[in-house]
């Protein structure tokens, strides 16, 4: 009986371990969908679209102030990503602000505040300066 209650002991150790390194690996992972319309474009982990300012150059945002409350900053320790991406093509900056924001090819990503639900793009052409990311 002891012998029993210690081999469940150690699988459910070991199911929780695995549990936690899971999440951890899924928790920043990018995704891509396609859209009609849109095409294929990324995506965090949640389905949520991600985008570029065209006012921001590689490495620098432009978006500050208010623009960040309108399009919050994307930023993950570290980025898995599906095939056929690179993910050598991602990295980070270090805002003016102090904060930190991932970089697809050198272009800060965001979010947009009106994207409610996973696949949602309403951001897209938004002042013909917001768009979704393409892979």
């Amino acid at each position: 009986m002891k012998t029993l209650k210690m081999m469940i002991s150690r699988m459910l150790s070991m199911v929780v371990v695995i549990l936690l390194f899971t999440g951890m690996a899924f928790a920043s992972d990018v995704g891509v969908k396609d859209k009609d319309g849109i095409g294929k474009y990324l995506t965090d982990e949640k389905g949520m679209t991600l985008y570029l300012f065209k006012k921001d150059t590689v490495g620098i945002s432009a978006c500050a102030g208010p623009c960040v409350e309108k399009w919050p900053l994307f930023n993950i320790e570290k980025v898995t990503v599906p095939e056929g991406v690179n993910a050598g093509d991602f990295g980070a900056i270090v805002r003016s602000d102090g904060k930190k924001q991932t970089t697809y090819k050198g272009m800060p990503l965001y979010y947009f505040f009106k994207d409610l639900k996973p696949g949602d793009t309403t951001g897209q052409g938004v002042n013909n300066v917001w768009y979704v990311v393409a892979p």
